[in-house]
């Protein structure tokens, strides 16, 4: 191994490192709280103390459904640390959703938050498991019948839950040679994390990644050139690989200071960076459309912006790329996914303006590119649009207890087919021209419409739904359903909403409701979605962004 260009490494290592090298740095700051890297590893330690002492074992699934704060950090860095598998869990999801990622992970236990705002995870959790009183044991739900243990961070009193405070407490009694021993033997090659993402087919897919993300982060690191001068501003959520990655382990991986929020807020965002003097800046066109907006109406000092990634190449986003270069700085062009990491393809810090906003990036090192012809499978020539087929060694490991999506994903000689539309210029750059499958990109997020419709199906008076996408100026896309009722039933798209509300994630439930008497089908007998659009079009072009319903 010591022959190796890059050493395998596990990411637990970057805690000593940074501990080592920094300790004494400022490594992260939320709201009034600031850690150095000591004192942030002495918490993840404390923390991977108090699992060791509940029996996490390596290989566990640890499932975490917190909003950022610091203790998503110390658990989610103690989790990998021991040798568990990390589960984040998407903050928006509801019960139904998380339950079903919970069922379908195996997870063994659940790290939570009590509650957020108006959100409350505790009542959620309690609507699953309502016999938490008697134990975790006692479970209403049967898939969760893995669950053993719920750590609650903002709660002690909820009987069969584990406080936070109580954890800590039960871990003070592992040694540290006990501690040091389950980090030693964690293997780089086992899995880490897994990462749910919605799929072309049905339900949220668990993609499992090894250690070789700390590759992928240190390559990127130094085709940005982040140092432990840097300090990074991430209002991302942790949950979304994006966030994991350009925050937690580059804050990791370099030294660099992270000015972490709970979620984003484009005003409170510029003050901080102004405050704070923060130079590296990430986020989707979404975000960065609001950023542009907050200062126009109230400009900030933004000068220490360095660099950072906007991801651009899609006619859609080439304006605000555009505009956000001039304002803030040179921000790189990138493409990446659930499935292959951030950062498969990534402009350079002296790549051309044109570069970085009409193209998405250039192959990062470890990575093959390549473009075919989705239907016959033959490479296409350079210049011409095709599926994006991307090897290398942070392709996932697969879709968690589903070998035949994996298969399906992933072909014999071990190209990733992302299902996304792109061309290879003459420079070599990557260029995302759009998406084959029908995959839906709301506000970053990916909603998969075949899900939404099950759901939408299970209300008594829906007999069919199909949901399709609708541009929008802020969100990208948002959803439109096409609902039938069951005959001789009635029932309105302010119903349809309440039957998502609380259930499924708010970005998933749909903007448009049309009630229509039967769905157009294919003589196949599936929906044609290229129909449907195109009504939707029809419909909604002179309408506002608000709710609506028609027949």
């Amino acid at each position: 191994m010591g022959r190796d260009w890059f050493c395998k490494r596990a990411i637990g290592s970057l805690v000593d490192e940074r501990a080592g090298s920094d300790g004494a740095r400022e490594a992260l700051v939320f709201e009034a709280q600031r850690f150095t890297f000591a004192e942030l590893a002495r918490d993840i330690d404390a923390v991977a103390r108090g699992l060791i002492a509940l029996g996490i074992g390596p290989g566990d699934k640890i499932a975490l459904w917190m909003p950022n704060r610091p203790e998503w950090i110390q658990a989610a860095l103690a989790v990998m640390r021991i040798g568990a598998v990390l589960v984040p869990i998407n903050t928006r999801l509801r019960t139904e959703d998380a339950a079903y990622v919970l069922d379908q992970s195996d997870s063994t236990a659940l790290i939570i938050a009590a509650r957020s705002g108006p959100v409350d995870y505790l009542a959620m959790v309690c609507e699953l498991l309502p016999s938490l009183a008697s134990g975790v044991g006692g479970l209403r739900d049967a898939r969760l019948a893995a669950l053993r243990h719920v750590i609650v961070f903002g709660d002690a009193g909820t009987a069969g839950t584990l406080a936070w405070s109580a954890l800590l407490e039960a871990g003070l009694r592992i040694p540290d040679d006990v501690l040091r021993a389950r980090i030693a033997a964690v293997d780089p090659d086992e899995t880490a994390f897994i990462i749910y993402t919605s799929g072309t087919t049905g339900f949220p897919k668990g993609v499992m990644h090894c250690h070789n993300i700390v590759r992928n982060v240190i390559d990127r690191a130094y085709r940005m050139a982040i140092t432990p001068a840097d300090t990074i501003l991430m209002y991302l959520p942790l949950y979304h690989l994006y966030g994991f990655s350009e925050g937690m382990l580059m804050s990791m991986a370099t030294g660099a200071r992270q000015l972490l929020t709970q979620m984003f807020d484009a005003n409170e965002s510029l003050r901080l960076l102004e405050a704070q003097r923060a130079t590296i800046l990430d986020g989707f066109d979404t975000h960065f459309k609001d950023l542009l907006e907050a200062y126009r109406q109230r400009p900030r000092d933004i000068s220490s912006i360095r660099t950072g990634i906007l991801a651009s190449g899609m006619l859609s986003s080439i304006p605000v790329a555009q505009e956000a270069r001039r304002l803030f700085g040179n921000f790189l062009s990138g493409y990446g996914m659930s499935e292959i990491g951030v950062g498969a393809a990534l402009s350079a810090i002296d790549s051309s303006e044109e570069q970085c906003v009409e193209a998405s990036g250039y192959p990062a090192p470890g990575y093959e590119i390549k473009i075919v012809d989705p239907q016959t499978g033959r490479e296409a020539a350079m210049g011409t649009p095709g599926e994006i087929l991307v090897r290398g060694y942070m392709v996932m490991q697969g879709y968690y207890r589903k070998p035949e999506a994996t298969a399906e994903a992933i072909d014999a000689d071990g190209w990733m087919h992302s299902g996304d539309m792109g061309l290879i210029r003459a420079d070599g750059h990557l260029r995302l021209v759009g998406r084959y499958k029908d995959m839906l990109k709301i506000g970053g997020e990916n909603v998969d419409p075949l899900e939404v419709e099950a759901y939408l199906e299970t209300h008594p008076a829906i007999r069919a739904a199909a949901v399709v996408g609708f541009p929008d100026a802020r969100l990208s896309e948002v959803a439109v359903a096409f609902v039938q009722a069951v005959p001789e039933q009635h029932i309105t798209a302010q119903e349809v909403a309440e039957h998502c509300r609380g259930k499924i994630a708010s970005y998933k439930i749909p903007r448009h409701v049309f009630l229509v008497d039967e769905l157009p089908m294919t003589g196949s007998g599936k929906v044609q979605k290229s129909k449907l659009r195109e009504d939707a079009r029809r419909r909604l072009a002179p309408a506002s962004g608000n709710l609506s319903a028609g027949s």
